[in-house]
Parts: C-alpha cells; sequence; structure tokens
C-alpha cells in the first residue's frame, strides 16, 4: 500500500550556516583543489565554489578540467586576490 503523504523538508537558517561553512573552509583551507598564482604569492581557493560565484572562474575550470588546476593571474597581486575571494566567500569585503 504506497502513501501519498508528502513531506517538506526545509533547512532552517541554511544561508547562515552556508556562510559560515565557507567561511571556515576558507580559513582552514580545507579541500582546496585549484591554486591561483599571483605575482607575488599563491592562493588555495576551491574550484566549486569559485564557479559558482564566476562565470570567469566557471568557463576556465570548464575549459580546464584538472583535477588540481594552477591558474596564473597576470599582473595580479595576491592582496588583490584574496580580497576578491573574501568577498566570494564572505559576501562582504
Amino acid at each position: 500500500m504506497a502513501s501519498n503523504e508528502k513531506f517538506c523538508l526545509r533547512w532552517n537558517d541554511f544561508e547562515v550556516n552556508i556562510s559560515s561553512a565557507f567561511h571556515e573552509l576558507k580559513e582552514e583551507k580545507d579541500f582546496t583543489d585549484v591554486t591561483l598564482a599571483c605575482v607575488d604569492k599563491q592562493v588555495e581557493a576551491h574550484k566549486v565554489i569559485l564557479a559558482a560565484s564566476s562565470p570567469f572562474f566557471k568557463r576556465i575550470l570548464k575549459k580546464n578540467p584538472h583535477s588540481r588546476p594552477l591558474i596564473y593571474l597576470k599582473g595580479i597581486k595576491a592582496s588583490d586576490v584574496e580580497a576578491v575571494l573574501k568577498f566570494i566567500y564572505q559576501g562582504a569585503v
């Protein structure tokens, strides 16, 4: 006998939990899988977060399906990349 009942599952405070998880991933550098090479140093990040947040990174990562890509950002300082990443991971700079 099949039940016709349907359930709605809702994660309260989803946005807060995701924001907190992104912040922790960035700070702890857990599961990083892409390196952004800048003029003065390299910065680690997560492909899925970059692709979800930026059409530029999504296009590059789709064209280069390497398991751990290195993306060279010619002429860009690490401090600028870190500011962009802070915006991507935390929603504010």
